[in-house]
């Protein structure tokens, strides 16, 4: 049995990396059942100011054909205490470089008070969909 029952873990995963991958990789080893929010057209124009590249219906289709992933959901919302109190999860997944953000201490804070957590994961070096935009435009 691996050490968490149910994780979870969220992204935009707009032009789908490599990075991406290793995220929901390193989740679905330390967790039996893995959760993926994939954040919707709506939510990012609304937090990020831009519109995704690849469309929510198609980019959450590319994330539920990976093998490690049990099941996707909308991201509607960045509130990671309404995720966990939606999806009752024992760990959420993100990048190391979250640690020490607003967000996730104060979501970590909360969830350890339910016998939950977040998890750190190292983050792939040298890609992102930022970076894939930029190349794009060259």
């Amino acid at each position: 049995m691996k050490k968490y029952r149910v994780g979870y873990t969220a992204g935009v995963f707009d032009l789908f990396h490599v990075g991406h991958l290793n995220v929901i990789k390193q989740a679905k080893r330390r967790c039996d059942y893995l959760i993926v929010a994939v954040s919707t057209d709506e939510l990012v124009q609304k937090y990020k100011n831009k519109t995704p590249i690849i469309k929510y219906a198609d980019r959450a289709a590319i994330v539920a054909a990976i093998k490690y992933v049990n099941r996707v959901v909308p991201q509607e919302s960045r509130d990671k205490i309404a995720a966990f109190d939606k999806y009752h999860f024992d760990a959420m997944f993100v990048g190391d470089d979250w640690k020490g953000s607003e967000i996730f201490g104060q979501a970590d804070a909360h969830f350890r008070k339910y016998g939950s957590r977040v998890v750190y994961l190292k983050h792939t070096d040298g890609i992102s969909s930022t970076m894939l935009r930029e190349q794009m435009k060259k």
